[in-house]
């Protein structure tokens, strides 16, 4: 009977080899894992630099379409010569005094940016003629009540269909040389074959918030007497404005209609938003020139061939806007980078666009 030998010719590793193999790979793996928990930081870095850019590149383009647009869409149907009003831009000026943003913990508030209102008229409701309940006498925006007749083949029923409890009309007279907004209390009613618009009443002297911003301040565009030559519209301003209901985070949105909670976010982590504008016929003295050159940051002192014309938005001609996003701030003890803006732990990438509403860039009249 035979027995089993062993094949000489094959030998394995011994228990001292395996453990130096075993020593080797722990190493090298070791090494590898702390080179890649070294970049780890680097890369959600690079990836927040590259998110902030994209969504500040998407706000920019969706501010350029919105903007390329304002003044426009009055009802084609009407007959006014000039388009009253594009943008409006509520301007919070700083002073060292009082700081927007509270530095040590790197948050900021709501006095820190401005607001773009951009007024559109919603083209699916038709325009009517501003009246009082005879459809005879002009009627008074400080009064609540507005009659309005409608033109056209559009009933009366069918206007009143159009206008709810919320929304903001724009007063326009024929001429385009005066106009005021208000907001409606009631949806729209028929009396006496007219529609009857109830609104909180405004005038020309500054003391109405609107969701739009026209008659927030007092201006020599405002008026309060409107007849049946003129024009009431429906309007659908579009608002851009930074939220800081969550201070750690400003979030710039897009909200239509104003005033609404109809809002999308375009950008979070904002930590500068400014509006300028270029207006017309702007010096204070000479007018040497149609435009200024300069950007208007400080609407409380718009002037035009001399005059003060403050919050005059008929005025501008061009609006540069200038907003700065940052990425997630990291509070992590390892983390030493300090931007250069207000010394916070987070990258900051800034943008500066001049947008022409092409409609108001040849209203030099």
């Amino acid at each position: 009977m035979k027995t089993a030998t062993p094949n000489n010719g094959v030998s394995g590793f011994s228990l001292v080899e395996l453990l130096v193999a075993m020593t080797i790979l722990l190493v090298i793996s070791a090494a590898a894992l702390s080179l890649f928990t070294s970049h780890l930081p680097l890369f959600s870095e690079q990836q927040n630099q590259a998110g902030l850019n994209i969504s500040m590149r998407n706000a920019v383009s969706q501010m350029q379409l919105d903007v390329a647009n304002a003044g426009s869409g009055y009802y084609q149907g009407i007959n006014i010569p000039d388009f009253p009003i594009g943008v409006t831009i509520k301007n919070n000026v700083a002073t060292s005094s009082t700081p927007c943003n509270t530095a040590s913990t790197f948050t900021y508030g709501a006095n820190c940016f401005d607001e773009l209102n951009v007024i559109a008229i919603d083209t699916s409701t038709p325009p009517a003629h501003p009246s009082d309940s005879t459809g005879t006498t002009c009627v008074s925006t400080q009064s609540a009540t507005i009659f309005t007749t409608p033109i056209g083949s559009t009933t009366p029923a069918q206007l009143a269909a159009d206008f709810h409890s919320g929304d903001e009309v724009l007063l326009v007279s024929g001429t385009g040389s005066s106009i005021a907004s208000a907001v409606l209390t009631q949806d729209g009613s028929v009396a006496g074959g007219k529609v009857k618009l109830q609104h909180n009443g405004s005038g020309a002297n500054g003391t109405y918030s609107d969701p739009a911003g026209i008659a927030t301040n007092p201006n020599n565009k405002l008026g309060i007497q409107f007849c049946n030559t003129d024009w009431v519209l429906k309007m659908n301003a579009i608002k851009y404005k930074v939220d800081t209901s969550t201070a750690s985070d400003p979030k710039l949105i897009r909200e239509q209609p104003a005033g609404s909670t109809n809002d999308v976010v375009l950008a979070e982590q904002i930590v500068g938003f400014k509006v300028g504008a270029i207006l017309w016929n702007n010096c204070v003295t000479t007018c040497t020139s149609d435009d200024a050159s300069t950007y208007n940051y400080d609407s409380s002192t718009y002037a035009s061939g001399g005059n003060a014309q403050a919050y005059n938005y008929s005025l501008i001609r061009s609006v540069q806007i200038e907003f700065i996003g940052r990425t997630t701030p990291n509070f992590a003890p390892t983390y030493v980078f300090r931007n250069g803006f207000d010394s916070g732990p987070y990258q900051i990438e800034s943008s500066s666009t001049v947008l022409n509403p092409r409609n108001l860039s040849m209203n030099n009249n």
